[in-house]
């Protein structure tokens, strides 16, 4: 391999030298008593003077601790290593998984244990229960892939939805062809329940029900203001002819989300407005679609 030229060489080093340690050019002025006479020949003992000097106090430290070369670099070339850092400790014993300095605190208390005789009791904390607000008997407990729990003990499964109305709980189960045999124990049957609840899709992933599905809406007296329809375990936006025989036949606002949100927001709109002014129509977390 050939080698590279001194000029390279040189234009390498200025380029990687930092700059406080680049040569820096010093202009002298020449006094005129120093200036050669113009006869003089050069055999005389006349020191020329020295117009420039160049000063690198810095680059000649640094050359002088600079460390030998590695013996497997070549004359000519350069062996630049960037410097490397070296990885965090881990302040855990040997044999343990390493921690994570931020991951959050195991503990809902940020800081150390409180000593303090007065303890903060959180129950006293929720307005509803504060201010004498009881708990619908209504209220979502838990969400099945099958059924709900209410908190007044019922539990629904077989893959019916629930209608809570007035404070009073319903089966739905419009997609059902035989609501009293259908069941979801099996894989039979909750095939059966999943092409039920098929054929109120669209290609679109739209459910379209029809209005005999909210017969028992046409029978309540009052009606809630808003009803909360919860669509399974993904969100599917209803039709425009569902939505509008919602609102303009039956005259109560929707709003439409997946089961588990649809269940928190009712069992929160019900503490605040109460059994009469929110109704839910909710379809089992278990229902994906298409």
């Amino acid at each position: 391999m050939r080698a590279p030229s001194p000029d390279l060489l040189r234009a390498l080093r200025r380029a990687v030298a930092p700059a406080s340690s680049r040569p820096q050019l010093r202009c002298h002025r020449v006094s005129p008593s120093l200036q050669r006479p113009s006869g003089a020949q050069p055999s005389q003992s006349y020191k020329e003077p020295r117009l420039f000097s160049t000063t690198t106090p810095s680059r000649q430290q640094s050359s002088s601790r600079r460390p030998p070369a590695s013996p497997t670099s070549t004359a000519g070339s350069l062996n630049i290593t960037p410097p490397r850092t070296a990885p965090p400790s881990n302040s855990a014993r040997p044999g343990s998984p390493r921690v994570n300095p931020y991951a959050p605190s195991k503990t809902r208390d940020r800081g150390p244990t409180s000593k303090e005789e007065t303890q903060t009791d959180f129950s006293k904390l929720d307005i509803y229960a504060s201010a004498g607000v009881e708990e619908p008997a209504t209220s979502i407990d838990a969400c099945t892939h099958d059924g709900f729990h209410l908190n007044n003990g019922v539990e629904t499964s077989g893959g019916r939805g629930v209608m809570l109305m007035g404070g009073e709980g319903f089966v739905w189960s419009p997609w059902a062809r035989d609501a009293t045999i259908s069941s979801t124990s099996t894989a039979a049957g909750r095939e059966q329940q999943s092409s039920g609840f098929s054929q109120f899709l669209t290609t679109r992933s739209i459910l379209d029900f029809p209005p005999s599905a909210f017969g028992l809406l046409t029978l309540l007296y009052p009606k809630p203001d808003l009803l909360i329809f919860g669509t399974g375990r993904q969100l599917h936006m209803l039709s425009k002819d569902t939505r509008r025989y919602l609102s303009e036949e039956l005259g109560m606002k929707v709003d439409a989300m997946d089961t588990a949100n649809a269940a928190a927001a009712y069992n929160l709109l019900v503490m605040e407005r109460g059994v009469e002014g929110v109704g839910a129509i909710l379809i089992p977390d278990g229902f994906i679609g298409r």
